[in-house]
């Protein structure tokens, strides 16, 4: 037995922030029974809450909300007729299912590629049949995180691919999507979504003989097929687990049934604790590619006992008098499939919630002699949330006690003064439904008052860390998100000032140990990531403007290469676009002209009316380049926006093509040039831009060694504003998220629909470049159009970078509907689109 009461060393886990409804004379929202809650691998969360009408009717509500802006809540009118019993995201994270007590299935996906705008058009429907386990089918994919290997150099040894069987696949191998329910009589019904949009559903009995499932959970294997546990509540009766074949025969969907081994829970068999736990409460995997292992909760009125159980394969010993006859050897010897326990705790307090971990840490050399170690990592803890009001962390496999977070320090608004409350009597507030998020660091309780708290959890799993290897943990996860695409928001919450120059530099580190290809796949997702980690301190706030800008630059320079094509069709291996990047590496010339005599200008001809439509983007690469070229003699301020653009000869090489490609494209369409205002009327621009880009360039180009630039060039860069009128370039605001503003570990107090005043943080300084007016007039910041200090046009934001785009396009030419497919479904940063007002802030 395993002792859960102890308290845990370090104690590593604490409240972020509280988001709770307006205060109403009379209770309009009122906490779902049951209550359901999801957390995708997007940061997003979802959870039920009933809404009720003067008239005392309910509306079943779903509730959609971004943890970095939590309370911009969106609310979803479900039509539920009856109660919410379960909601699951899908791997993705951009598609929801929910169903119901009366057996109706539901298909949520985002419409246009909104977080807050969703549409339901497919479901099923068991009738008056309520459902109460629920999942997606699985897509064959699985990754193991290897944590023994953490110090590896190739992410390919840290994060492997496992063999895993889709559960119904389509032709070519194709995985086909679908979910799987089981319903309260026992049965479990499959919907599979063809690719024409149309949905096959089949009903079928777990087993011959039907009785009631008050628990269920769903688990897939390597195999491709799926195991479903199911209880009828009683802790006197049997575990039944079922092995459940989906096919597709003759265009119509088929369920097989086979009975697996069952289970009798170890309190029922001691005589001491017969009686004691008259009902099992919660049934699930470990995990829902792991059937091999099952947690279960039986309670009491006011106590509860928990155990873990895992499915092993033993041999079967044979009668001497047969092993004459025929002597087993080897792999002959019989066997059988067999439930054994591998933990179980001494009586707690009666379980109101279990949430478990989704990251897939490799258990080869984890077993349960990790208990006892020192270093735990996320993924091999589960939450407990009990009735007193308190959460533990414990060991997924022996039980063991990791953490523990007691509920009765209530966060209070920071500008609040701290005030004695009044003991209140009646239940103590406790989690009714928990997540935890997809690293496991952070883990989202809804309470009986419907309340919702996000809560750190430690990387290490409740045991005090030295920084440099805390470090190792956050960086590790990193990378694993990098590699997955998951979003890495709650990795950010661990993450102090202090930390984010190491983490930034071993991360890029890291990532230059990979190979060409898979570093030319991350390049984006990198940027993105060390753009969020600068936000967190003030020392590295500006270079989050220096990563976004980058993160747009390579989107201009590849959309536009994208745009040339072969004069010939019996033209070599290399683009156009590789053939640029090659001749303007190799010819080191100041002069534009010179190099753009060496390139098929007969490749850059391009429709007027697009070259017409670019000129925004291309007005952008002119500006920058002249902001760039004008801030060189001050390159000792880190405070400026575009600093480490100085030193960056990529990036300038970049900015070096692009300006060909628009010299030679104005010679076809002169008004699709960039327009600066020159003091002279004779003065070529360009060409004058383009020769001190060029010196500047070759300082810092990764062929030879880096320079300094020489006197004469920053003298020349310092005429400029007597020259030209340098613009004013109109960075991305600094974000308004919680991230940045969690660190001194204060929990804060939110409120539903109503946005807080947060003190700054210290990396939100008033930093030259940064600051906007009031009034001042707002730009699109992908199409680099002025929309005006009041827009007229929807538009949406990035729930990331606070990045601002036009919701519909204005421009319906080819080349910018390119441009625009380039961040339809995400903003370049990664994050997702989130619809706002039309007077954004």
């Amino acid at each position: 037995m395993c002792d859960l009461r102890r308290p845990a060393a370090g104690g590593m886990m604490d409240l972020a922030y509280v988001c709770e409804w307006e205060k109403w004379s009379k209770s309009t929202h009122c906490p779902s029974v049951p209550l359901a809650c999801a957390w995708s691998c997007r940061n997003l969360i979802a959870f039920t809450m009933d809404l009720r009408s003067d008239d005392q009717d309910l509306t079943r509500m779903i509730h959609i909300l971004d943890t970095e802006h939590p309370w911009d809540l969106h609310s979803i009118p479900s039509e539920h007729r009856e109660a919410i019993t379960c909601l699951e995201w899908d791997q993705s994270g951009s598609r929801l299912l929910s169903a119901d007590a009366d057996g109706q299935i539901k298909c949520w996906s985002m419409a246009d590629h909104l977080a807050n705008s969703w549409e339901s058009s497919v479901g099923s429907l068991v009738e008056g049949d309520p459902i109460v386990a629920l999942s997606w089918l699985h897509n064959g994919v699985k990754l193991a995180l290897h944590v023994e290997k953490s110090g590896a150099s190739s992410f390919g040894e840290k994060f492997s691919r496992v063999k895993f069987s889709p559960s119904l696949t389509l032709f070519g191998g194709k995985p086909m999507e679908g979910w799987i329910a089981v319903t309260v009589s026992g049965l479990v019904t499959v919907s599979l979504l063809k690719p024409s949009g149309q949905v096959l559903t089949s009903t079928e009995s777990l087993c011959r003989l039907r009785g009631r499932v008050a628990l269920a959970d769903i688990a897939f294997t390597g195999g491709g097929n799926i195991v479903v546990a199911t209880a009828d509540g009683s802790s006197a009766s049997p575990v039944q687990f079922y092995k459940v074949c989906v096919s597709v025969v003759s265009e119509k969907c088929r369920i097989d049934t086979e009975i697996l081994p069952s289970l009798f829970m170890r309190c029922t068999t001691d005589l001491n604790r017969k009686d004691k736990f008259p009902a099992i409460t919660h049934l699930k995997f470990l995990a829902r590619d792991m059937s091999e292992q099952v947690l279960l909760c039986a309670s009491s009125q006011t106590s509860s006992i928990v155990e873990c159980w895992s499915l092993r394969k033993e041999g079967l010993p044979v009668n001497n008098i047969f092993q004459q006859i025929s002597p087993v050897v080897g792999d002959k010897q019989p066997t059988i499939l067999k439930w054994r326990i591998l933990s179980a705790t001494n009586d707690l307090d009666r379980v109101s919630a279990v949430a478990l971990p989704k990251l897939p840490i490799s258990l080869t050399n984890t077993d349960l002699k990790v208990a006892s170690d020192t270093q735990f990592y996320p993924g091999l803890g589960l939450a407990l949330a009990f009735h007193d009001g308190s959460v533990h962390i414990v060991h997924r496999l022996s039980l063991q006690t990791m953490a523990v977070f007691y509920s009765s320090a209530t966060p209070r608004p920071v500008d609040e003064p701290t005030i004695k409350r009044p003991r209140t009597a009646g239940p103590a507030v406790h989690f009714k439904a928990m997540q935890l998020s997809w690293t496991s660091l952070a883990l989202v309780g809804i309470d009986n008052q419907g309340k919702l708290s996000v809560l750190r959890l430690s990387p290490s799993m409740g045991h005090p860390l030295e920084v440099g290897l805390a470090l190792r943990h956050l960086l590790f996860l990193l990378e694993y998100c990098m590699v997955t695409g998951y979003d890495w928001w709650d990795i950010l919450l661990h993450v102090q000032p202090s930390m984010v120059q190491s983490l930034v530099e071993k991360l890029h580190e890291e990532y230059t140990r990979q190979t060409a290809a898979l570093q030319q796949v991350l390049s984006t997702r990198i940027l993105a990531m060390k753009a969020s980690l600068c936000k967190l301190s003030p020392c590295t706030v500006t270079r989050v403007c220096d990563y976004h800008t980058k993160l747009f630059l390579i989107a201009i320079s590849s959309t536009l290469k994208s745009l040339l094509r072969p004069h010939f069709l019996n033209t070599p291996d290399k683009s156009p676009g590789d053939r640029l990047t090659e001749i303007c590496a190799k010819i080191t010339d100041v002069d534009i002209d010179k190099v753009m005599i060496n390139l098929k200008t007969e490749e850059f001809v391009l429709d007027m009316n697009t070259l017409q439509a670019l000129q925004q983007l291309l007005q952008w690469v002119g500006d920058f380049v002249l902001y760039l070229l004008a801030s060189l003699p001050n390159q000792g301020s880190l405070l400026r926006p575009g600093h480490s653009f100085l030193r960056d000869g990529t990036s300038l090489g970049m900015l070096r093509e692009l300006m060909v490609v628009i010299r030679i494209w104005g010679l076809l369409k002169p008004s699709c040039l960039p327009v600066y205002t020159a003091t002279s009327d004779t003065q070529d621009s360009m060409s004058l831009l383009f020769r001190l880009l060029t010196k500047l360039w070759i300082c810092c180009r990764d062929e030879g060694p880096a320079s300094e630039p020489d006197e004469a060039l920053v003298d020349e860069c310092c005429l400029l504003p007597s020259q030209l009128l340098i613009p004013s370039l109109d960075w991305l605001p600094a974000s308004d998220g919680l991230v940045s503003r969690l660190q001194p570990k204060q929990p804060l107090r939110l409120q539903f629909g109503r946005a807080p005043t947060l003190p700054g943080s210290a990396a939100t300084l008033q930093l030259d470049g940064l600051a906007r007016a009031p009034g001042q007039p707002k730009i699109d910041h992908l199409r680099r159009l002025h929309l005006g200090a009041c827009p007229t046009e929807e538009c949406k934001a990035c729930t990331r970078c606070g990045c601002v785009t036009m919701l519909k396009s204005p421009n319906r030419t080819t080349a910018v509907k390119q441009w625009e497919q380039r961040w339809i479904k995400n903003c370049l940063c990664g994050g997702l689109w989130w619809r706002v007002p039309l007077s954004y802030p």
